[in-house]
């Protein structure tokens, strides 16, 4: 069975509290799981960006802020694994090798942050090389990946198809304080490269959109992979 590394935004799925995708997505989840195995990274999203402006405010540095998002992003994994009920490993993984022991059962397995100063993104690219992952999808809340920040330049174009080195090119000197909400950090960036696994990054807010690239390998975004090969799931 394929091996799937979905890297879940919060923003996406908890852009707050009050407002979560979390239900819209236990039963995409749920359906991707019949096909594959599925492993989850959820981020930290708005209240993650909550707690670290408060810190900060209170003269707390970088790696407070740090262990504070990470935190977080663990609150958020166990509020997916609630709403999946059986089909969830039932404790959040806290390191590859327990996402590895999880995933034994054939359970759908969920993790947040690990370590300071990466972003779940970089989590999500380490753990598909570790485990060995066919694609990783990163569900972001903008339909792929674009030559600028679309929701401040409206010129911004987005890009069908990627290199991993092209991946490269546009992340490098992304700033990477805590909290930061940029399309991959360098980490992420460099296992891609390394690993050779592709990558879709598409636009997570409808959860359709992650099943439609699993199960019938249509989806709108961009892909990430060596030229001439093809990330689709057959």
């Amino acid at each position: 069975m394929k091996k799937i590394v979905v890297s879940l935004g919060g923003s996406v799925l908890v852009p707050s509290l009050e407002s979560n995708n979390i239900g819209r997505y236990v039963s995409v989840l749920k359906n991707m799981a019949e096909v594959c195995r599925v492993f989850i990274v959820v981020g930290g999203g708005g209240e993650a960006r909550r707690y670290i402006g408060v810190a900060r405010d209170l003269g707390a540095g970088e790696a407070v802020a740090d262990e504070l998002g990470i935190l977080v992003t663990r609150l958020n994994a166990r509020l997916l694994i609630t709403g999946l009920g059986d089909a969830a490993y039932p404790r959040v993984a806290e390191n590859y090798t327990e996402a590895r022991e999880f995933a034994e059962t054939g359970k759908i397995v969920v993790m947040g942050g690990i370590t300071p100063a990466q972003t779940t993104d970089a989590v999500s690219a380490v753990l598909a090389e570790s485990v060995g992952a066919d694609l990783l999808i990163n569900a972001t809340s903008v339909d792929g990946i674009y030559s600028a920040d679309p929701k401040k330049d409206p010129g911004a174009v987005r890009y069908e198809r990627l290199t991993p080195q092209e991946l490269l090119d546009i992340i490098t000197g992304s700033r990477m304080d805590a909290g930061a909400n940029i399309v991959l950090d360098i980490v992420a960036g460099k296992v891609i490269e390394r690993s050779g696994i592709p990558l879709l990054v598409l636009d997570g807010r409808d959860p359709e959109n992650l099943c439609r690239a699993v199960v019938e390998g249509a989806f709108v975004g961009t892909v990430v992979c060596e030229e001439g090969s093809n990330p689709l799931l057959s």
